[in-house]
């Protein structure tokens, strides 16, 4: 007895030529490429400028971060359970920010101000050189550029959050009469 053999069944499409021969319309295949790799370096031009601008504007509040996530461990470990930790450590994070900016604003020496204010952006430098140092492993091997690249973002970052802290500070100090 023969065996029986699968046949497959006509599929039609509607819209396309039966027969062969032809052309074949190659504008469908190219569009979708040409289309996706402008879109794609400008979303990813805009994503990492994002990123950027999310680093340098919260680079004041690191901080703050480290003072809550600190007091916020110690609370949990202590017995505070989940959402006593959460409390105060988002207490003790705002306290912390609004006392150094309170110090910032009411210190009259400049020295004093920039102590302040340092203290505020040593952490903002610690974390703007760990940033920069891991996205730079993306796109470079070199270890060497990879620290050179992670200490200039360390410098920038840094600097930011001091300028953030002081400027508002300055412009009191010297609109004062007398000055």
């Amino acid at each position: 007895m023969p065996t029986p053999q699968l046949r497959l069944l006509p599929v039609s499409y509607p819209g396309l030529r039966r027969g062969g021969g032809g052309r074949r319309d190659w504008y469908i295949y190219a569009h979708g490429a040409t289309t996706m790799l402008p879109l794609g370096l400008v979303l990813n031009t805009l994503g990492i400028g994002l990123f950027c601008w999310a680093i340098f504007s919260l680079a004041v509040y690191a901080l703050p971060f480290f003072v809550a996530l600190s007091i916020g461990m110690t609370a949990f470990q202590s017995g505070a359970g989940l959402i006593g930790a959460l409390l105060i450590a988002t207490a003790g994070g705002a306290l912390t920010l609004v006392l150094g900016q309170v110090a910032v604003a009411v210190t009259r020496s400049p020295a004093l101000r920039i102590a302040i204010a340092t203290s505020f952006a040593v952490p903002a430098a610690v974390a703007g050189y760990h940033v920069v140092f891991a996205l730079s492993q993306i796109g470079m091997p070199s270890l060497v550029w990879r620290e050179a690249f992670a200490c200039l973002g360390a410098v920038c970052i840094g600097g930011t959050a001091l300028t953030r802290l002081t400027v508002f500070a300055e412009t009191r100090l010297f609109s004062r009469p007398g000055w």
